[in-house]
């Protein structure tokens, strides 16, 4: 993780709720009033940003004591205690908002990514995740994925070649978008970085194959198809399944023998985990 990162969004989302203090706190909280409060589940889940909740605290007030009870990417159940806090009461009650907005957000996303891990589990096939991020969460997102059993797919435009529908509209198709691609690998010395082509047909399949894509992007194509493409490159360079996926569909997506299934929805689809702040 780069904290130094993640800390300044900790500071962003603090300056958004705290630009001129807390007033109800600052009104009625003595200011050496100490309290003990627990991060407690409501419902079943997978934990990730535990650690960011720490750190929200801290950078309110080193005063505080932050036990984890927990670790990121573990299980959790309702009723179940993550975490305590320890401290000024007014700092407990200035950070609980911002804490549990990145610890509720991303063990959704771990949550969520872990169901659809588990629907494939025995299969070859691993789930991806998607640049479908929350803006500025990204870095958060991703490794909340990761939390829940995920494989990360890129992380910026500039990680991975990734050519789409409209690269290839504009380009003229599949041969001349991949020859272009690799000359401007090959000018500027990024030799490391793959090539993948979304395809939505067998042919266009079979053109990638030809013209040296490093993976090909199975997009929308029925299993049928996904099957036939499966056998065509008969483990040649990775496959990957993509669009609309839901964890009904996902297994049998991952059955055709795909080595990747990308799910937008870890990132921009998931539900907040329950998660409350208590004071003891």
């Amino acid at each position: 993780m780069d904290w130094q990162k993640i800390d300044h969004l900790i500071e962003l989302a603090l300056a958004e709720d705290l630009p001129a203090g807390d007033v109800t706190t600052e009104a009625i909280i003595l200011e050496e009033t100490m309290a003990r409060a627990a991060f407690q589940a409501k419902q079943d889940g997978v934990l990730a940003g535990i650690e960011v909740a720490a750190r929200v605290f801290y950078r309110l007030d080193p005063r505080i004591e932050f036990i984890k009870k927990l670790e990121d990417g573990q299980e959790f159940k309702a009723g179940q205690f993550l975490a305590e806090v320890r401290g000024p009461a007014a700092s407990l009650l200035k950070g609980e908002r911002t804490a549990l907005n990145f610890l509720q957000r991303l063990s959704g996303v771990a949550s969520l990514t872990r169901l659809f891990v588990e629907a494939i589990r025995g299969t070859r096939a691993r789930i991806l995740d998607t640049r479908k991020t929350t803006p500025g969460w990204r870095l958060l997102e991703k490794y909340a994925v990761r939390m829940g059993g995920g494989t990360n797919h890129r992380m910026s435009l500039s990680d991975m070649m990734l050519i789409k529908d409209n690269h290839l509209r504009a380009a003229g198709g599949i041969a001349p978008a991949l020859k272009k691609a690799r000359e401007y690998l090959r000018t500027r010395n990024l030799s490391g970085l793959k090539i993948e082509v979304e395809a939505t047909s067998l042919a266009e399949v079979r053109e990638a194959l030809e013209n040296g894509a490093d993976w090909i992007m199975l997009d929308n194509m029925t299993l049928e198809e996904i099957r036939a493409a499966v056998k065509l490159v008969s483990g040649r360079l990775p496959l990957e399944a993509s669009g609309r996926v839901s964890l009904e569909k996902v297994r049998d997506l991952a059955l055709t023998g795909v080595d990747y299934i990308s799910v937008g929805s870890l990132t921009h689809s998931f539900r907040s985990a329950d998660i409350s702040l208590e004071f003891l």
